[in-house]
């Protein structure tokens, strides 16, 4: 008889291109699905199994404010943070043409802030690029300086997605409305990593994703804080939902599951992120000995979860071929097609030749101890052979 095997998973260590969704998650998810279930259209105001569906959306509406200390009221939702960025820089820039056609970004923002920018720009919008320092932050003076009288709309990262830092949003925030500019922060990576609070920090705006969050792919949010200043002009036309801001039927069930990822990762914040950084510093101390090994995280002013490194003498995408056996990458999943260097660590100003050798890790609630082992031995392994090749 002959029997076959299943081929055991690559270690996971990605966590920042996308999360598997928690079990817990999942369960909640399934319940929203077949004829017996809980199915209906929340939209369906006609009848009961409607309003049951619409009440599950408004549960999970509130789990997501809750996270970021928002009002229900004040989320919308959308199918991920990348409409979620669409709709913010597109639809309040296009909806506010009268108050300035200025916007100012960082040239390390996701794609999906830099493309949109971009688009803006070839619409007659002006941009402002500004340069982040070496630790991948914005510096409060260096977005004072670039303020003007007609910028409109202020938009910088929580927590870039392939250095890990950290931006002070608060300090951010203030300085925007010092000059009468509304606020933007892409928080994708930032729920259940930093503190937010949309209040206490005076964000606007806020794009927020649910597969970086334990939750599924295909839906996300924006906070748009309920203020007359604060207009978007929408970029889904249809049957009016989300306030008018994003038309289109809401998926129940994912849905249901962004809300109860957001939940857990409010509830066990302290937890995961304990388990997380000890999982770094255990993954750090790896690689102590290693020569040749230099952090493009700024690891005082970082989340512990993302990890960027540079091996010298190593051409990135060699070691990644090298690394079958451990699921990484090298830099954001939005360009891992592309053979460049990442625009992200040559805009910190990480030399070309050792951005070309840099992974990202990426560390998650599901991640253990001897995960971490395992992959140091595979990643010393591979090191130290593609170092002994001649060139």
């Amino acid at each position: 008889m002959t029997t076959t095997t299943t081929p055991s998973l690559p270690i996971y260590l990605d966590y920042a291109a996308t999360a598997p969704v928690d079990a817990r998650v999942a369960e909640v998810m399934q319940r929203y699905l077949t004829v017996d279930q809980l199915f209906a259209n929340p939209a369906s105001r006609s009848h009961m199994l409607g309003w049951q569906a619409e009440q599950v959306v408004e549960q999970a509406r509130r789990q997501v404010a809750d996270t970021i200390g928002a009002d229900p009221r004040e989320i919308v939702w959308t199918s991920g943070a990348t409409e979620a960025n669409n709709l913010a820089l597109i639809g309040y820039m296009r909806a506010n043409r009268e108050r300035g056609m200025h916007l100012v970004t960082s040239t390390i923002e996701h794609k999906a802030v830099v493309d949109t920018a971009l688009a803006l720009e070839s619409e007659g919008f002006e941009i402002t690029w500004l340069t982040p320092g070496h630790d991948g932050t914005v510096a409060p003076e260096q977005l004072r300086a670039a303020m003007r009288d007609d910028t409109a709309l202020v938009s910088l990262m929580a927590v870039n997605n392939e250095l890990g830092s950290i931006n002070d949003i608060a300090a951010l925030a203030a300085i925007a409305h010092e000059f009468g500019a509304v606020f933007h922060t892409d928080a994708a990576q930032a729920v259940g990593r930093i503190p937010l609070d949309v209040v206490a920090q005076e964000i606007d705006l806020m794009s927020l994703s649910g597969h970086k969050s334990y939750g599924p792919k295909g839906v996300g949010a924006l906070y748009v804080k309920r203020h007359p200043d604060i207009r978007l002009e929408a970029l889904i036309h249809g049957g009016g939902h989300e306030r008018g801001m994003r038309s289109g039927t809401l998926p129940t069930h994912q849905i249901a599951g962004m809300g109860e990822a957001f939940a857990l990762m409010h509830k066990e914040h302290a937890e995961d992120q304990a388990h997380i950084a000890s999982l770094q510093q255990r993954f750090l101390a790896g690689l102590a000995d290693l020569d040749g090994v230099v952090a493009n995280t700024p690891l005082d002013r970082a989340v512990p979860n993302i990890l960027n490194l540079a091996f010298e003498g190593i051409d990135g995408e060699s070691l990644l071929m090298a690394l079958r056996d451990v699921a990484v990458s090298t830099g954001s999943a939005c360009n891992s097609a592309s053979v460049d260097p990442s625009y992200v660590l040559l805009g910190v100003g990480v030399p070309r030749v050792l951005a070309l050798s840099s992974l990202r890790f990426s560390f998650g609630r599901f991640t253990t101890q001897d995960d971490i082992d395992h992959a140091l031995t595979l990643i010393r392994h591979a090191v130290s052979g593609l170092r002994t090749l001649p060139r």
